[in-house]
């Protein structure tokens, strides 16, 4: 096998059969992540904003594990249950990058696991 599975205790576990990320030639490919506490495994409350940071900070924890950051991320796919919802999510997703942040496109969908409203997932390199 010449890939590696990633885990961290510090994102939420896999609600499936996949895991958090997988590192290939030092490209680090993370899965969705939707806005679940680690701890409790339960959907974050407070809206489209609350629930972005706690997409963030776990998709944040997972690159960590891998061994790189958002400095890294060349590529995120973002999918949201409303359209609308958009400025309240890019406020939030906007902050974990800087100056040159990564290609992305932005997605509605009808329905998201857990009925959550916003998942992200992201290409990066360490």
């Amino acid at each position: 096998m010449n890939h590696k599975v990633v885990q961290t205790d510090k994102a939420p576990a896999a609600i499936g059969p996949y895991s958090q990320a997988v590192i290939h030639n030092n490209v680090v490919y993370c899965s969705g992540q939707i806005p679940l506490d680690p701890d409790t495994m339960n959907v974050v409350d407070g809206g489209v904003e609350a629930q972005t940071k706690q997409v963030m900070e776990n998709m944040k924890e997972v690159l960590l594990e891998a061994g790189t950051n958002f400095g890294k991320v060349i590529k995120c796919t973002i999918y949201l249950d409303d359209m609308g919802d958009f400025a309240k999510m890019n406020e939030v997703y906007s902050s974990y990058f800087g100056e040159n942040p990564p290609a992305r496109e932005a997605i509605a969908v009808e329905t998201l696991p857990k009925n959550v409203m916003v998942e992200v997932s992201c290409v990066a390199y360490i």
